[in-house]
């Protein structure tokens, strides 16, 4: 069977025409700007999110009921975030195509950029928020909170500068996604690598001082769990200073995208049908 891409009206989504032997089909591809799949990114971003806190609160929790006395926190954050962070790897691979920024400053970055509409960088920030609470929700129900559910806190007397070193961590990471992304979409075949690389190392230093959240649904959710949100201002702050910092240098470098990166965005561009 031989696939030939062919135009489309204006206005509406690129499709994909298959040809065989006298008979044709009209393909379907996942497409940005078609609403039929926008449900289908907001439960997408919920299982990403989900999972990468689960990994987190869950992980902490069975830490610290099993292997306290043998692990320092230093080894704990260190372990803790090479499983969040392998779990990246696998979702962005698995659902990268249809939505995968799990991170509501990575939204707000794409939304600044024009990637996304205002709604629906709001639907974006309900889901991912949704299910990094349900994740610190369940991992409080199967083990307890003595554990803390990998929440994260500044230092005694240290919230401003907390602000800045999540603006910095943030700005750093949006930019490296910003780089390597096709619009909103993080599916690019290095991209997972390098976004699991960041929270691997940037994690495991920060991550002894103030948690290294980076991303404000990872501590909405053991806030949510725990009942205290005393300090999550910081982590929301920072990231939103930090995103849009790397938007602006972002298009410093860069400048606005032309007709066809736009394109790019939403799908595969596409030539004149071939005979």
């Amino acid at each position: 069977m031989k696939h030939h891409r062919t135009g489309s009206p204006p206005g509406n989504p690129p499709l994909y025409l298959e040809l065989s032997s006298g008979s044709s089909a009209l393909g379907y591809r996942a497409d940005w700007s078609d609403s039929k799949h926008h449900f289908r990114r907001l439960v997408s971003e919920f299982i990403g999110t989900f999972g990468f806190v689960f990994s987190l609160s869950g992980g902490a929790a069975i830490f610290h009921a099993y292997a306290k006395p043998t692990l320092s926190s230093g080894v704990t954050v260190a372990l803790l975030t090479m499983v969040a962070a392998m779990w990246l790897v696998i979702a962005i691979y698995a659902l990268g195509d249809l939505s995968a920024h799990f991170n509501p400053a990575m939204t707000f970055a794409f939304a600044l950029r024009g990637d996304m509409s205002w709604p629906r960088t709001i639907l974006y920030w309900t889901s991912q928020c949704a299910g990094a609470g349900a994740a610190s929700l369940l991992a409080r129900a199967l083990f307890g909170s003595q554990s803390g559910l990998a929440s994260v806190h500044p230092q005694p007397g240290q919230l401003w500068q907390a602000v800045g070193f999540e603006a910095l961590l943030t700005a750093c990471f949006v930019l490296l996604v910003l780089a390597m992304a096709r619009g909103p979409k993080l599916n690019g075949p290095f991209t997972p690598l390098a976004v699991a690389a960041y929270v691997l190392s940037f994690g495991t230093v920060g991550g002894l001082y103030e948690g290294a959240a980076f991303n404000p649904a990872r501590a909405f959710g053991p806030d949510l769990a725990l009942g205290r949100f005393d300090d999550l201002w910081v982590y929301v702050l920072g990231a939103t200073v930090g995103a849009a910092a790397a938007v602006a240098l972002d298009h410093y470098l860069k400048g606005s995208a032309d007709l066809a990166e736009a394109s790019m965005a939403e799908s595969e561009p596409v030539t004149n049908t071939v005979p």
